[in-house]
């Protein structure tokens, strides 16, 4: 189920690119705030904002974070800030604040639940000290998911790394960013890291927690947009549309818009 990119990179980078200036423009701010991961996604989002020519600011916002991801988050903000003048660097380190959260809420007895809402809390902090940093330096949020993970099986956090003001990237599938990635010069180390949403303070991976690759999940949501018959599929193809079909469903409240109590004139 290996996927490969059909992008003109080129050209998409430049029409993002393009999108961003104009956005930056009518909306009047003085550019861009980016969470930088050590991920794929932040790193090509950052280096797309970082050509606008608008400031852009990486910040890094550890909680205790798995080292390997802070060397390459630092190593690609070093890098980007070399390429470009206009980007600078913060670090808002949010260990102390989330512990002194977890002080003051219940522990829940379902450890599963307990721990999940920890790692929504996390991305949800992140989200509260991009928008800070948006606020004080005049900035838009922007966000870093992709089309797999925002429209295809939700995996982000409501209101966490789902709070975002626009989203460069939302209708590339992860192939496709990966392909970007390499036309950028992203850095290798995480060009071959294995995706991660870093929540959870240990190694796990997102393939680990999701239980399909994106590679996979991609060829699933192509699968069900192309209305292919699943009685035609192996036995893994069977599992990976399961699984995507079932995220997918649970996480609608995720895509929809909020729903609202519409009350009658009668």
């Amino acid at each position: 189920m290996a996927k490969k990119s059909t992008i003109n990179v080129e050209k998409v980078n430049q029409q993002i690119v393009n999108w961003l200036k104009d956005y930056a423009t009518n909306a009047k701010v003085n550019g861009f705030v980016v969470g930088i991961s050590g991920g794929i996604d932040s790193a090509v989002t950052s280096t797309l904002c970082a050509q606008t020519g608008f400031a852009t600011l990486c910040v890094e916002m550890p909680i205790h974070q798995d080292q390997n991801q802070v060397n390459r988050g630092k190593e690609h903000i070093e890098q980007l800030m070399k390429r470009f003048p206009n980007v600078t660097h913060a670090i808002t380190d949010l260990t102390t604040v989330f512990e002194t959260f977890k002080t003051e809420v219940p522990v829940s007895d379902n450890e599963a639940k307990y721990n999940l809402s920890l790692a929504n809390t996390r991305a949800r902090l992140r989200m509260t000290t991009l928008y800070y940093h948006a606020g004080i330096h005049g900035l838009l949020v922007a966000g870093t998911g992709n089309k797999v993970e925002d429209f295809g099986v939700g995996f982000y956090t409501k209101y966490g790394d789902g709070g975002v003001d626009l989203s460069p990237i939302a209708d590339l599938m992860k192939s496709d960013v990966y392909a970007l990635a390499e036309y950028l010069n992203v850095p290798n180390s995480i060009q071959n890291a294995a995706p991660t949403d870093g929540l959870f303070g240990d190694s796990r991976t997102d393939e680990d927690q999701l239980g399909a690759s994106y590679d996979e999940l991609e060829w699933a949501m192509l699968a069900v947009e192309n209305n292919l018959d699943p009685t035609n599929f192996s036995e893994r193809e069977k599992e990976v549309y399961t699984i995507y079909k079932r995220l997918n469903t649970v996480n609608q409240h995720k895509m929809n818009p909020i729903p609202v109590c519409i009350i009658s004139d009668k």
